[in-house]
C-alpha cells in the first residue's frame, strides 16, 4: 500500500511509530504535512498541492494526525482526499465533530449514550441560572476546543465559576459547563478503538490534587480493564461521529460510566507504554484489511 500520513513532523511520536509499523510490514510510506499542503478547484479535475506536487490520486489510504488548532485546514485536504475515493483512518466530518466538544456531546445524547449532565450558552448575563441547571458548584468549566487538559477548570464556589465564565465570555472564547463528578477521584479511561473493536484501554489518574487525569497535566496510567458497557460505548460513540481509529475517554460515577470526549488523533505514545499494546500495527493492520475488501469491490 502506498500510504500518507497526515502529520506536522515526522519526529512526533505517534507519527514515527505508524511510520515504523507501516515500513515494517513492507507498504510505502510518507509523511505529508497537510499545513503546506494545496487544494485547486475549478476547471478540471481537484488537485491537492504538496511542494509542487500533484499528490490526490497518489495514495491508498490515508492517516490524519490532525490537531486542533489547524483542524479546519486539515479536515478540508481529508476531505479532498475522500471525494476521490481514499480511504481515511477518520473521515473529515469526524474530525470535525470531535474537535468540538458540544457537538460531540450533542451527538451522544441524541444516540442515547451517556454523558456528564452539560450546560452551554453565549449569554453572559445568565451565569447564575446556568450554574444553577446543574445544581449549583462544584463546576468543571471546559473550552469547546480545548486538548490535552488545557482549558479545563474546576470552579469550587458559584463565586469563582462567575469570574471563570466572565472572563471566558469578554475573551469570546466558546465554554462549556459540566457536572463535577467527584466520586470518579480524579481518574478516566482511554479507550483506543479499530473498527469494531477496542484494542487497548488504560486508566490515567491526576497527580495529588489534580481533578484532570491527562498524562500531558503529569497524570500517570496503567492498564484497564473495560466493563461491556464501556466497550459498547466506546464502540458506538466512533460509529456514530465517523471515526474509524479513535480514542474515547470515560469517567466512572455512580449513574455509571459517562462519556467526557472522543479524539480523532489519539496519541500512542502512553497508550502503548501502558498498555504494552502494539497499537501502531493494529492500525496498518485495519488499513490493510480495507483496502484490500475496496479493491475486491472495484474488481469484481
Amino acid at each position: 500500500m502506498k500510504i500518507f500520513i497526515l502529520s506536522v513532523g515526522e519526529s512526533i511520536y505517534s507519527t514515527q511509530r505508524l511510520v515504523d509499523e507501516a515500513e515494517e510490514r513492507g507498504h510505502q510510506v510518507r509523511v505529508i504535512n497537510h499545513t503546506k499542503c494545496s487544494v485547486k478547484l475549478g476547471v478540471g479535475r481537484p488537485q491537492i498541492i504538496y511542494e509542487g506536487e500533484n499528490i490526490i490520486n497518489i495514495p491508498d489510504v490515508i492517516i490524519p494526525r490532525i490537531g486542533g488548532s489547524v483542524s479546519g485546514h486539515g479536515a478540508a485536504i481529508v476531505k479532498e482526499f475522500e471525494m476521490n475515493g481514499i480511504f481515511s483512518a477518520a473521515r473529515s466530518l469526524g474530525i470535525l465533530r470531535a474537535q468540538n466538544k458540544v457537538r460531540t456531546l450533542q451527538i451522544m445524547n441524541r444516540k442515547n449514550i451517556p454523558i456528564p449532565q452539560t450546560v452551554f450558552s453565549i449569554n453572559p448575563k445568565n451565569i447564575d441560572e446556568q450554574i444553577e441547571l446543574l445544581g449549583g458548584p462544584p463546576v468543571i468549566i471546559k473550552l469547546q476546543e480545548g486538548t490535552q487538559g488545557l482549558g479545563v477548570i474546576l470552579a469550587e464556589s458559584k463565586k469563582s465559576a462567575k469570574s471563570i465564565m466572565d472572563t471566558f465570555y469578554n475573551m469570546n472564547a466558546s465554554f462549556m459547563l459540566q457536572e463535577f463528578i467527584e466520586e470518579s477521584n480524579g481518574e478516566d479511561f482511554r479507550a483506543i478503538v479499530i473498527g469494531n473493536k477496542v484494542v487497548a484501554a488504560m486508566k490515567r489518574k491526576g497527580e495529588v490534587g489534580e481533578f484532570r487525569s491527562n498524562i500531558h497535566r503529569g497524570g500517570s496510567g496503567e492498564l484497564a480493564e473495560l466493563t461491556n458497557n464501556e466497550i459498547k460505548i466506546a464502540i458506538h460513540a466512533t460509529k456514530h461521529l465517523g471515526l474509524p481509529v479513535a480514542g474515547v475517554d470515560m469517567i466512572r460515577s455512580n449513574k455509571g460510566p459517562l462519556l467526557i470526549e472522543v479524539n480523532a488523533s489519539p496519541g500512542l505514545q502512553g497508550v502503548e507504554a501502558y498498555t504494552k499494546v502494539n497499537v501502531a500495527e493494529h492500525i496498518i493492520k485495519f488499513l490493510e484489511t480495507n483496502v484490500r475488501k475496496r479493491f475486491q469491490k472495484r474488481t469484481r
